[in-house]
This record gives structure tokens, sequence and C-alpha cells, in this order.
């Protein structure tokens, strides 16, 4: 995919001219886990409905490896990755040994071929996606447990694999999972993220509306993603307070 500039492409300028002066604060929380990615029709993991952030009670985690790993298949698109990583990520931290088992799967891919982008994406992203709910249980998150959880990927520089993924041919989708961690990172690294994702978004309204879902309440309802503006897309990135709600709009708050 080639990449647009600003220069060249009506699309990005017309998505990226004036993000910055809505600065709707949309969604709060630890990104990569808080908040459900859209991803129409197709299939992941087990669930209840997109809002709930536990998932189900009476989920067998014994499955869980097998079930992500043949989820996980060279046609899956990055956002369904996305989505189905987020949802093992939360089954998972239920427990230690089997988090770690599919950690060293993941791990295992990239090892055996390290051209495979999308060996690198998924096992950087499931890094990150741990990251977070370690920090989130850490500091007092109590909506996923109680207690500090043992991150067996604490070591493991989840964003590099999925820049090294990106470096191996160009995603859109890819660049949306960048921003997202990089959202209490670099500022210039998360800005760039997000252009490059807007950018590539035009021909992708799956992609598109997940912009708008995770980075703006303004620009969520909007039909004409070309109109949108660089500020609307650049969220509150280093709240002092994280918080989730779930469907019954229940608040978890750390400070």
């Amino acid at each position: 995919m080639k990449r647009h500039s600003l220069r060249s492409s009506r699309f990005a300028i017309g998505f990226l001219a004036g993000l910055l002066s809505l600065a709707a604060p949309a969604l709060a929380g630890p990104p990569l886990i808080c908040h459900s990615i859209e991803i129409g029709s197709a299939q992941s993991l087990p669930w209840t409905s997109p809002a709930t952030l536990t998932g189900l009670k009476d989920y067998d985690a014994s499955h869980l490896i097998t079930d992500t790993l043949a989820l996980l298949s060279p046609n899956t698109p990055v956002l369904v990755r996305m989505e189905t990583l987020r949802r093992a990520t939360i089954y998972a931290q239920r427990d230690p040994i089997i988090a770690k088992q599919l950690l060293l799967k993941l791990q295992e891919r990239t090892t055996a071929n390290e051209r495979d982008a999308l060996a690198a994406f998924d096992f950087g992203y499931l890094t990150a996606c741990y990251r977070e709910i370690q920090r989130a249980r850490t500091q007092g998150m109590t909506v996923w447990g109680h207690g500090e959880w043992p991150n067996p990927g604490a070591d493991v520089d989840g964003y590099g694999f999925v820049k090294k993924a990106i470096g191996m041919g160009e995603n859109a989708e890819m660049e949306f999972a960048a921003a997202l961690i990089t959202m209490e990172g670099s500022q210039s690294e998360h800005e760039e993220h997000v252009r490059n994702a807007m950018a590539g978004a035009k021909g992708n309204p799956l992609l598109s509306q997940n912009l708008a879902n995770q980075f703006s309440k303004t620009a969520r309802n909007q039909a004409n993603f070309t109109t949108w503006r660089l500020d609307t897309l650049i969220p509150e990135r280093r709240a002092s307070i994280w918080h989730c709600i779930d469907r019954k709009d229940r608040v978890s708050r750390i400070s």
C-alpha cells in the first residue's frame, strides 16, 4: 500500500486539517484493552457484548491458546487481530501460566520467520496489551481482578515489534494499532501514526469507524470521514486518571 503524503492527497489534507481544534477527549482508559475494536461480522474469541470489559465468565481459558492461534490466520485482517488479542489478554490475565504460554507461542512464530509481518505484529500487540493490563491492575483498576499481575512480557518492547511489522509493508490498520500504543508515549510518533492511519483509511470504512470510535466523540457520528480534522483524533493523551465504562456505566478509576 502506498503511503499518501499530506501534500499529495486531498483526503489526507481534509482528514488531518482540523483535528486539534475540537479536542474532544473521546475515550479514556487503557486504550488497547478498555475499548473494543469494531470488526463488523468477523469472528473473534467468544464474548458477551462489545461494551463489556471482562468477557464470558465461564469461558474455559484452557482453550485460549488454541482458539487464539486459530483466529490469527494469515488471512485475518489486522483490526480483527487487534480485537482478538485484546480479548485474549483479558482472558489470559485470569491464569498467569496460560498468559505466558500464549505469549511464547506468538514469540515462536516471530522466530520461525523473522520476515513475517503478521507474526511480528501479533507478538508486539499482545505484549503491549499485557503491559496495559499489568499497569491497570498494579495501579488499582479492579475491573479485571485484584492485585498485581505477573506480566510475562514485561521486558519485551511490544511497540518495537509493531513498528518492525509496519516496516515490512505499510499497513494503515497497523498504523492505527501503533497510534493506540503510543497514546502515552512520544507525541510526535503518536501523531505520525495517526496521520498514516488516516491517510490509509480512504476506502476502508471499518478503519475509519475505528478511528472515530477510539479518538473522537465528535467525529463518531459523522458519515463523511474526509472532513475530519487532526485535533479531533488527538485525545487527552496524558490524562492523570484512566477510566473504563462498561455497559452498566460503572466507572473504575485509578490515579
